[in-house]
């Protein structure tokens, strides 16, 4: 209950330019939501609430996804390391026959709840970590795998590309919005399309979109991932 109420408390229904059909619960306040999670609730999980924002590949993937529907209709979708479930709002606004929303944050999951409830569709949110090998997670349960902006730190990057060919391996079709960060793995990847999505200039978190503050655009592609 202290972290739904923490959540809805200091995030605020927030439409982007570049996806007006779907609204996100967002933070108001970056360094503060950071420092509220650990104090009221306790949590030390070393990483940034990177659900309290829409990141620009996150972006540039939701628009991609809702103006090609036939990418997710009446698919399985997985929406991998989902933060705020934007992706995979879009998936199941485009038609998708089921989304699972997944990110190892636990605030994510509420996050998520919140942000599926807005926009009147349905999610399962998933705390699980899916990127062990011995994880048990079974990528033939999917048929799409949405990704978005986790190429930003060499060591998760590895284990990202691993996952992600384990399910197209499996058969998967792996999609992916980035703004062209280092580790990203061009040479195992097909340009789908490329976007300028507009962000906030003034936000601590490299790329993000926050509720107020000036606006500049940011270059984000999406790929295929082709193993």
């Amino acid at each position: 209950m202290a972290a739904a109420e923490l959540v809805q408390r200091e995030t605020e229904p927030t439409r982007l330019p570049d996806v007006p059909e779907i609204a996100l619960r967002l933070a108001v306040e970056t360094p503060p939501l950071w420092e509220k999670i650990e104090t009221e609730l306790d949590i030390r999980s070393g990483f940034p609430p990177y659900w309290a924002f829409a990141w620009a590949g996150g972006i540039a993937l939701a628009r991609h996804v809702l103006d090609h529907p036939d990418l997710v209709a009446g698919r399985r979708v997985l929406d991998f390391a989902a933060g705020s479930a934007l992706v995979g709002i879009a998936a199941a606004k485009a038609g998708a026959a089921r989304v699972v929303a997944n990110d190892i944050d636990p605030l994510a999951a509420v996050a998520i709840s919140f942000n599926a409830d807005l926009n009147g569709v349905a999610l399962a949110a998933s705390v699980d970590d899916l990127l062990p090998v011995d994880a048990g997670f079974d990528p033939t349960t999917f048929d799409v795998v949405l990704v978005a902006d986790v190429f930003y730190a060499p060591e998760l990057a590895a284990r990202a590309i691993a996952f992600l060919a384990r399910c197209r391996a499996a058969g998967c079709t792996v999609v992916i919005g980035d703004p062209g960060r280092r580790d990203l793995p061009l040479d195992r990847l097909e340009k789908l399309g490329n976007y300028a999505i507009t962000v906030t200039r003034d936000c601590q978190f490299f790329g993000a979109q926050a509720p107020g503050g000036q606006v500049e655009l940011r270059a984000a592609n999406v790929w295929k991932f082709i193993g």
